[in-house]
Order: C-alpha cells, then sequence, then structure tokens
C-alpha cells in the first residue's frame, strides 16, 4: 500500500544508502567543520574526518539549518505526502529537533517533530519503523508514536579508544567520571535520556568488545531483534564483531554493519565500536 506519510530523518542515523532508498526516507545532512571550513557531513568522507582526528585539527559540528528541514518539507508536500514524521537525533545532544520543530512551523502539511533521544542507528531503526507504519497505511501520528517507541526499546552500547575526543567536543556528559583513570581503562559507555553515561569499564580492548557482545545479549534477550554494529576505522573488529552476535543472540533478523560518518566519528574518534540493539515492534 502506498503512503502519504514522509519520513525524514537527519544524516546521524547512519542508515545504508539502499536502506533508506528502499524506505523512501528522505534525509537531511548535519554540518561539519574541519579547520573552519563548514561542509554538510556527506560531502566530507570518513578517512578525511578521522585524519583530521589524528592530527588533532579543530572538528566541530552543527544542527542543519531550520531551512533545509524547511526545503524538504515543501519538497515532501509537492510529492504527494499529506503528512511527514520527521525523526531526529537527541535534543541533548544537538539542536536538530530545534531546526526541525522551528521549520515544521511554517510547512505546507503537519510535521509530526519527534526527538528520539538517541543517535546512530538507534535513531535510524526509529526513522524505519515510522516508514513502516505509513507504508501499511498508519497516519502520520502512529507513525510517530511507532518510531519513538522502538527509540526507547533500544539499547545502544559503544566503546572508544580514548575519551579525549567526546570530552574535546563537549559531549561527553557522565562518562566525565571516568576521565581520571582514562589511560588505566578501556571505557564502555551508552546513552541514557538523550546523554552519553558511562556503562562499565575494563583493562583491555578486547575485554571491552567481549564485555559489549556479554551486555549486548542481555539486552537483547528473547526477543527479535534488528542489530546496527557501527564504527570508525575498525572495520575488521565490526565484522568480527557482528559474527560473534549472530552467534551468541537467538533472535537476530537483521544486522547492519556500517562506519558512522564525520559528525559523530568527530565525537568518539578513531577505533570507536559500537553496537545498536533494536526489538522488533509488535
Amino acid at each position: 500500500m502506498g503512503s502519504s506519510v514522509a519520513v525524514v530523518t537527519d544524516s546521524s542515523a547512519y542508515l545504508p544508502a539502499e536502506l533508506s532508498a528502499r524506505h523512501g526516507l528522505i534525509t537531511v545532512p548535519l554540518q561539519i567543520a574541519v579547520g573552519g571550513e563548514v561542509r554538510d557531513e556527506t560531502e566530507l568522507t570518513v578517512a578525511q574526518t578521522a585524519q583530521a582526528l589524528k592530527e588533532w585539527r579543530p572538528v566541530t559540528t552543527s544542527r542543519p539549518a531550520p531551512e533545509r528541514f524547511a526545503h524538504a518539507y515543501k519538497a515532501a508536500a509537492g510529492a504527494g505526502a499529506s503528512a511527514i514524521v520527521s525523526v531526529h537525533l537527541a535534543a541533548a545532544m544537538s539542536g536538530t529537533v530545534e531546526a526541525a520543530r522551528l521549520a515544521a512551523e511554517d510547512a505546507p502539511v503537519p510535521v509530526h517533530v519527534v526527538d528520539t533521544g538517541t543517535i546512530g542507528m538507534g535513531l535510524g531503526f526509529a526513522a524505519l519503523s515510522a516508514a513502516a507504519v505509513a507504508r501499511d497505511g498508519g497516519d502520520a501520528a502512529t507513525a510517530a508514536a511507532a518510531a519513538l517507541r522502538r527509540a526507547e526499546l533500544s539499547h545502544s552500547l559503544f566503546y572508544v579508544d580514548t575519551l579525549e575526543h567526546l570530552r574535546r567536543g563537549g559531549r561527553i556528559g557522565g562518562a566525565a567520571t571516568l576521565l581520571g583513570s582514562a589511560l588505566m581503562v578501556k571505557p564502555l559507555l551508552n546513552i541514557v535520556d538523550g546523554r552519553i553515561a558511562p556503562l562499565d569499564k575494563v583493562r583491555t580492548a578486547s575485554r571491552a568488545l567481549a564485555r559489549m557482545a556479554e551486555l549486548a545479549a542481555e539486552a537483547a534477550g528473547d526477543r527479535e531483534v534488528d542489530l546496527g554494529v557501527q564504527h570508525l576505522a575498525a572495520a575488521s573488529r565490526a565484522e568480527s564483531l557482528a559474527a560473534h552476535l549472530r552467534e551468541r543472540i537467538p533472535h537476530v533478523r537483521d544486522v547492519h554493519i556500517g562506519e558512522v560518518g564525520p559528525v559523530i566519528g568527530a565525537h568518539v574518534g578513531p577505533g570507536m565500536l559500537g553496537v545498536v540493539v533494536a526489538p522488533r515492534l509488535p
């Protein structure tokens, strides 16, 4: 069944392009500045960002301007949408939700803006749930509720080689409590109420990844889940972790492995590895 409800998200969802296209998602890019030059994050490669971070060059990120959302909403309405669900990363991390809401005030059709309280594939799975409801003929309010519920059920866990990038970017949140021992431990983090929070700490990278797999399996339980395994400049470790999770979690449906883009990369640094456990909605 076709849908008159369009789903908009932002580039920090990091969904595979083919998957976004298949579900008809409209993506508004966040922005990143390297050495003072501001560009859409989709115009910058992950390799360029990783190299800039390794060289400790200034890398900053910012929300899309409300005008970018206004253009996306107008285009969706022009293509036949009677309503829009706009699904975005946590307001506690970015002003993206605020920009979307400002644009929604003057949009040509009703816009339901969803603050998912998360980022990365946690956001991506929420947007896909909204698109599934819309594709099945659900209205915008039902699609927005599905996105929010999927985000609430999901667990985002991640490992970083160093906390310094989070500290420099002002996104360290509750993980600041680990800074004093950062050289002695490998931190595991998660997202709680839209903010980065400490989850566990171990002594080695290998133990950190094993522990992350344990925690992901606990989060999945016996439910049907989709998994997102994301990384920055750590492809082989991501593939290995994904294979381990497939064996360990009994009811895995889809597994998506991918590299995060420049916006997340600027805050987590090379070597980051993350898992999103997203239970399927009934």
